[in-house]
Order: C-alpha cells, then sequence, then structure tokens
C-alpha cells in the first residue's frame, strides 16, 4: 500500500521520482527508522519517514533526525495535512536529538514556509547539501550534490546553535 502511495504522490512530479517504488520497495535511498503514517477510509493519507544520522555541516559533526519521504495523497492536498506533523514533535524529542534536518526541492517553498511560521522550523536556502547514491551505479558518479532548500527543526537546542556553513554531508543516502 505504501509503495503505491509513493508511486501515485512521487509520479506527478516525474517519471523519475516514482521509480524508486517500483515493486514493493516503500523507501527511496536510505531506509526510514520510524514512519509516521496517516490512514482515512480510502487508505494511506500522509506519509513522513525519520532516520538518525550524523551529518556534516562545513566539517562540524550534527546528530539529526533526517526527516524525509513526506507526502500528501493529491486528492487531499490543500487542506492542511502538513499541519498535522506537528504530532511527531514529541517522537522526534523522545530519539535525543538536538534538531530534524530534511530538504526539499525549490517548488515546495511557499508550502514549507507557510508551515514553519506556526512552528519552530528554519528554511535555509543557498546551501549545497551531498549525498551517496542509495545503490552503485556503473553509470553515474557516487555522490550527488544539490541546492535544495534546508529546513531545520528545533527540538532540544536553539537556531543559534546550528552550525553556520553553507555545506552539508549527509554521510550517506538521502531518505
Amino acid at each position: 500500500e505504501l509503495t503505491e502511495f509513493f508511486r501515485k504522490t512521487y509520479g506527478p512530479t516525474g517519471v523519475f521520482n516514482a521509480q524508486p517504488f517500483e515493486g514493493s520497495r516503500s523507501w527511496a535511498g536510505a531506509r526510514p527508522e520510524l514512519r509516521a503514517i496517516a490512514y482515512d477510509s480510502n487508505g494511506v493519507a500522509a506519509h513522513m519517514g525519520c532516520l538518525r544520522r550524523f551529518i556534516k555541516v562545513d566539517g562540524v559533526d550534527l546528530l539529526v533526525a533526517e526527516l524525509g519521504l513526506y507526502g500528501v495523497r493529491p486528492d487531499l492536498e490543500g487542506l492542511g495535512i502538513a499541519h498535522s506533523i506537528r504530532f511527531m514533535i514529541p517522537t522526534l524529542q523522545e530519539l535525543g536529538v538536538p534538531f530534524a534536518f530534511g530538504t526539499v526541492r525549490h517548488a515546495l517553498q511557499k508550502h514549507i514556509e507557510r508551515f514553519g511560521r506556526h512552528s519552530q522550523l528554519t528554511v535555509l536556502s543557498g546551501i549545497r547539501v551531498r549525498s551517496t547514491l542509495p545503490d552503485a551505479r556503473l553509470d553515474k558518479p557516487p555522490i550527488r550534490i544539490e541546492d535544495a532548500l534546508v529546513i531545520v527543526l528545533t527540538l532540544a537546542r536553539s537556531m543559534s546553535d546550528w552550525p553556520t556553513g553553507n555545506f552539508i554531508d549527509r554521510n550517506g543516502p538521502e531518505l
């Protein structure tokens, strides 16, 4: 059910985005440690994945809960479901990480900023993020560097404790 949800959610953003979910795989890069899945009478309504990991912000090691695999079923978009993600904050705090971190494409900037107005979320731009590819491929380099929007959710520390820098190394594949 999750793979079908991701194919339908990510497919409209580009055929390539739905490819990782062929067969029965329900993750695109790194496998999530935790998942928040919302259901309604029509099945999976929304999803968010989480994975604890160390990232490097301009060489400074930082423990974070990476957030990813975010999606809302297309027929529910615009209904404010993104705001229900706030219910994950207590769970994220239980993980003992100072920050949650994630990346989104620039097309989602207004959506994320709208959500951030009512939470401890900060959107950072102008930061390059390096990730390894989830699968070894002969036709592609083993790493990818992208200029995505970085989102930081403060959990146990303030945003002033987030290291300054314009380069983040994920130390693994994107969630």
